[in-house]
C-alpha cells in the first residue's frame, strides 16, 4: 500500500518546454526498474508546467527514489531546462483509491 509520495514541481525556462516533456518521458522506464516505486508520474499542469508524482510503501522506497537515477539526471539538468530548482515536497498519503490489475 502506498503510504508515502513525492511531489515535484518542476518550471520550463521559456523555450525549453519541448525538452522538458521529452526528458520526463525519457524517465519512465527507469521508474519501472525501482521497484521500491509502486507508482510514478509525470504531470504536464499547463503551459511551462510540470510535476513528478511517485508513490512509495515507507521511507525506504522513498529515500531509494531520491537517490536514484531519475533525481541524479533531474538535478543535473535543472540549470539548463528549468526558470528555478524543482521544488519537491515529501508528503504522507492519508486516503486512496486505486484499481488492481
Amino acid at each position: 500500500m502506498s503510504r508515502l509520495a513525492i511531489w515535484a514541481q518542476l518550471e520550463a525556462k521559456p523555450g525549453k518546454e519541448k525538452e522538458v516533456e521529452e526528458f520526463l518521458k525519457s524517465a519512465q522506464p527507469l521508474a519501472e526498474r525501482e521497484s521500491a516505486t509502486l507508482s510514478w508520474y509525470a504531470i504536464k499542469m499547463g503551459p511551462g508546467k510540470y510535476g513528478i508524482f511517485d508513490t512509495f510503501a515507507d521511507e525506504n522506497g522513498r529515500n531509494a527514489h531520491l537517490n536514484g537515477e531519475i533525481a541524479k539526471a533531474l538535478f543535473a539538468k535543472a540549470k539548463d531546462l528549468f526558470s528555478k530548482p524543482p521544488d519537491v515536497a515529501k508528503p504522507e498519503i492519508l486516503a486512496a483509491k486505486s484499481i488492481r490489475d
